[in-house]
């Protein structure tokens, strides 16, 4: 066989080894939101006079973020920053978004936490049934009455010693360079006198496939948290002063 042919054989075992590992990641992974769901479900009913904050019911999600990202071979996941979280403390987590990935990563930190999410991902099957189990909270783009109920439900989660994760680019970042960043989050972290808690996470805008389902390149993705920005100081005049300090640290 001349050094072509070797040449396709081996492009074609590769191919059928992608295609073999991708058809596993995706078939367990379903089986893993599945499993989630039982359990959340099941927790939600058994604990809820002791668990209304739903943080026994959070907490299915540390494990399941940790099979996701041991059972893909083709991510790399480093966590750094860890030890700038107080887990006694309540925060505004405030992260740039790359793609549906960034969520496996967050629940790496091990926090306690309600997402402010676009209203559609509760519609997904399961998958959305999980993110209704725990309680996060739901916002519809360019709805001002659904800002403004998602917005006063993040100040009483806060008021609750709950901490809320915000993606203030409002949508994933289609290019390297992060978006615009919304004002809301750093409002509210003023007005509930409440630390931002900065989290970058980078790597992650390819770790799932765009128009395939083969999973083809392997990628490091990075979680690091960064030092707590103290806002009980501030005047609800100094949100920009924030924004644009909180931006120019996740850029």
């Amino acid at each position: 066989m001349n050094k072509d042919g070797i040449l396709a054989v081996s492009n074609s075992w590769l191919i059928f080894k992608q295609s073999i590992q991708s058809v596993i990641i995706w078939i367990v992974g379903a089986a893993l939101i599945a499993i989630l769901f039982l359990a959340m479900a099941l927790l939600s009913i058994l604990l809820y006079p002791f668990d209304r904050k739903r943080k026994i019911v959070h907490a299915q999600c540390f494990w399941w973020a940790d099979a996701v990202i041991a059972l893909n071979p083709y991510w790399n996941v480093q966590i750094k920053g860890l030890d700038n979280i107080d887990h006694k403390k309540t925060y505004v987590i405030v992260s740039n978004h790359q793609s549906l990935a960034d969520i496996v990563l967050m629940y790496k930190t091990k926090m306690q936490f309600k997402w402010v999410a676009k209203d559609s991902l509760f519609k997904i099957p399961v998958l959305g049934w999980n993110m209704l189990l725990a309680r996060h909270i739901r916002i519809e783009r360019g709805d001002f009455s659904s800002i403004k109920k998602a917005y006063t439900e993040a100040g009483e989660w806060l008021r609750k010693k709950v901490s809320v994760v915000f993606f203030p680019e409002g949508t994933r970042s289609v290019k390297e360079k992060i978006g615009e960043f919304q004002n809301g989050a750093f409002k509210l972290a003023i007005k509930e006198k409440v630390p931002i808690l900065p989290v970058l996470i980078k790597g992650t805008r390819d770790a799932i496939p765009k128009g395939s389902w083969r999973f083809t390149t392997k990628i490091s993705c990075v979680i690091e948290v960064l030092a707590p920005i103290e806002t009980h100081n501030l005047l609800s005049s100094d949100f920009t002063k924030l924004r644009d300090s909180v931006k120019a640290q996740l850029s």
